[in-house]
């Protein structure tokens, strides 16, 4: 209703779980959320005569090794097959966002400022980190420049060890 009523020309889909344990004891919400609702979505976008849908990706979805790592490569591949010449859809792939609710800096100084413990899932996860005027830049540059059936990505720089930031949040 709320397409039909407005006819957006840009959609900016950046609705996921992207909680990495969450999504791996709830696969099936998160395939629901993460796929099935974003093919719902792209679907009433191409009805609406969306001109172009940008959809957010997560450098997770490279080479997935979790459920919402998956539910992501998944939803990247959807958009890309339902393409058509009237409504254009590119995905935006990038890591962490400083700052944002999804970002583990928060998680990390929560923990610090109950006295611990700082929980860190592997030793040597990595990630890329941006911060949010980045992320912006980057959707709308990738929504401006796409033509369709792309996947844009930010040259973020070397991988940062969580275990490593997690450390230098302590000792700060």
């Amino acid at each position: 209703a709320l397409f039909e009523a407005f006819r957006p020309q840009v959609v900016f889909h950046a609705a996921a779980y992207k909680h990495v344990p969450l999504m791996e004891h709830n696969a099936a919400e998160a395939i629901k959320n993460n796929v099935m609702a974003t093919r719902f979505l792209s679907q009433t976008a191409i009805g609406a005569g969306v001109e172009r849908f940008i959809y957010i990706s997560t450098d997770k979805a490279v080479r997935p090794t979790s459920v919402m790592g998956a539910t992501k490569r998944l939803g990247e591949r959807l958009v890309k097959s339902l393409g058509t010449e009237a409504t254009r859809f590119i995905a935006v792939r990038f890591g962490n966002v400083l700052g944002s609710d999804g970002s583990v800096i928060p998680t990390f100084r929560k923990q610090i400022a109950a006295g611990g413990p700082v929980t860190v899932t592997h030793p040597e996860a990595t990630r890329y980190f941006m911060t949010i005027p980045e992320s912006v830049q980057l959707v709308l540059m990738a929504g401006a420049m796409g033509e369709g059936n792309e996947t844009f990505l930010l040259q973020m720089g070397q991988p940062v060890r969580i275990v490593d930031m997690a450390r230098n949040m302590i000792e700060l």
